[in-house]
């Protein structure tokens, strides 16, 4: 989904003033009166993800030399906001790449915060979970060219604990596996082993 990083933060007040009279509430009230400027601030740091590219994030990179096992970072907390419902999902994510390159060149990694950046880019936005993890093992797969990447998020979503079906504490899984994560039984075995400990 294509959508811009730069928020009119007038339009997006008058936007939620104008909900908030639909909701029947009076946005004139002492509790309301700051409500719509303060949603317009919150949903700009919500949506600060359009602004941010990986190539951005991860451009820094240094010679692996000769490491060629897994490096991952676990649970990395995130926000995100469901673009169903425009309500909260939340939880953490696991990010994983083994350095190596399936193209000429020295194996490169990437600082360990340049990850937890990577998912925050991707998290604030209007999300699917689905999504958000592809994405993700895209753009590492995309700027690292590693010899495997593997994503791991799992999350609770507010859409389906709050309403709905109303199942809290339900969270969800998804995952990504690529190059050798994918290919050989042994690595995948090996990240999970080391994502469950």
């Amino acid at each position: 989904m294509n959508a811009p990083h730069i928020i009119n933060r007038q339009a997006a007040a008058t936007a939620v003033r104008d909900l908030l009279l639909a909701l029947g509430c009076d946005p004139s009230s002492d509790a309301l009166r700051d409500t719509p400027a303060r949603a317009a601030r919150a949903w700009t740091e919500q949506l600060a993800g359009y602004g941010q590219t990986a190539e951005e994030v991860l451009g820094t990179t240094f010679d692996a030399a000769e490491y060629d096992e897994v490096v991952l970072l676990r649970q990395i907390p995130f926000y995100s906001t469901c673009e169903h419902h425009l309500l909260p999902f939340c939880g953490t994510a696991d990010v994983a790449y083994v350095p190596g390159v399936l193209s000429p060149g020295p194996a490169r990694v990437v600082g360990l915060s340049k990850l937890a950046r990577l998912v925050d880019i991707h998290a604030r936005r209007l999300q699917l979970q689905e999504r958000m993890t592809q994405a993700i093992a895209d753009d590492l797969e995309r700027v690292l060219d590693p010899a495997g990447v593997a994503v791991i998020v799992r999350a609770q979503h507010l859409c389906m604990c709050a309403r709905g079906v109303g199942k809290a504490g339900a969270s969800m899984v998804t995952a990504v596996m690529r190059g050798c994560f994918r290919k050989k039984p042994e690595a995948r075995t090996e990240l999970l082993m080391l994502v469950n400990q």
